[in-house]
């Protein structure tokens, strides 16, 4: 029986059969990509130059575009070689840094979504308590406290996942290195050990839905019983884009990992698998900046190098 200390290498799912094909992907990941990286880009630097954005809102929304750009240059490039190169490799030590990577961004940027969903529930519902719950300080630690829980629960499955004896090939049924097409690899029970640990993560991850259901229930009351229609609408623009992130997040990540084994192939892992590793770090500056007035202005600003009046 070989194990994961024997292979040298994965094989990973070609994106396409045909050079034409391979061509088109390579063209079609760069320009995601490089949008991806601008958008993102934009969204950190004008954060970060302007000192009127300075508030825990964009604070969060600054480290939810750096899990972005890591999660999708964390696959993406790997991607585009193979299809320039017309190969499938990718290396025993390169699989477990993406393994590690990606899972370490996707989860990061989970917690922060929940985090955001907090400061919109305070800013709404507790608007007198905002500077007192969400100074400097403690938006500081709490986004610490959710890369390091990203990078906690990566470390442990990584280290978990690439200890079990992989006897059954290298051959992944995905473009990138993910946990359950290397559990697939596994002939032994050890994997039992990574299951559990995949359950106590699921409950985690199910502990912050229920918590970001419950915020938004909040919120939604709350904005309700705003009188004026302009703060109504205000309020409601601050949320629907955070909203629109988690939706798009949660949904094509639960359907990717949780459908039913009948459905299930090929074509349809790798479409699934491409909406909920790459379209959200594209989406989601588009989604923030398009509602946000203060966002589009100062990037707007970075871009022309001059103040525009609005």
């Amino acid at each position: 029986m070989s194990n994961s200390s024997s292979i040298s290498h994965f094989l990973l799912l070609p994106l396409a059969d045909t050079r034409q094909l391979q061509l088109l992907h390579f063209c079609l990941f760069l320009g995601i990509s490089l949008a991806a990286l601008l958008a993102n880009g934009l969204i950190i630097s004008a954060i970060a130059c302007g000192h009127h954005l300075h508030t825990p809102m964009f604070f969060f929304l600054l480290n939810l575009a750096l899990t972005d750009l890591g999660s999708i240059c964390t696959t993406v490039p790997k991607a585009m070689h193979n299809s320039l190169w017309d190969t499938r490799n990718i290396s025993f030590a390169g699989c477990t840094a993406q393994f590690f990577c990606l899972l370490f961004f996707i989860l990061a940027e989970y917690y922060l979504l929940t985090v955001m969903c907090y400061d919109r529930y305070v800013s709404i519902c507790k608007p007198l308590n905002y500077g007192t719950l969400l100074g400097s300080r403690a938006c500081a630690h709490m986004a610490e406290a959710a890369w390091a829980s990203g990078f906690l629960n990566a470390l442990l499955h990584t280290a978990n996942t690439f200890s079990l004896p992989l006897c059954k090939g290298n051959v992944l049924g995905q473009f990138f290195c993910e946990i359950p097409h290397i559990l697939k690899l596994s002939c032994s029970k050890s994997y039992l050990r990574e299951l559990g640990l995949l359950a106590v993560s699921v409950c985690l991850v199910f502990g912050c839905f229920v918590f970001i259901v419950f915020s938004y229930v909040q919120i939604f009351r709350a904005v309700l019983r705003i009188p004026s229609k302009q703060g109504r609408h205000k309020a409601f623009s601050t949320c629907l884009p955070h909203l629109a992130v988690v939706s798009l997040f949660l949904s094509t990540g639960t359907f990717a990992y949780l459908k039913s084994p009948s459905v299930s192939s090929p074509s349809l892992d790798l479409a699934l698998s491409l909406l909920y590793s790459v379209v959200p770090p594209a989406l989601n500056p588009l989604i923030y900046s398009l509602r946000n007035q203060e966002l589009k202005a100062a990037v707007w600003t970075l871009m022309t190098g001059r103040f525009q009046e609005h």
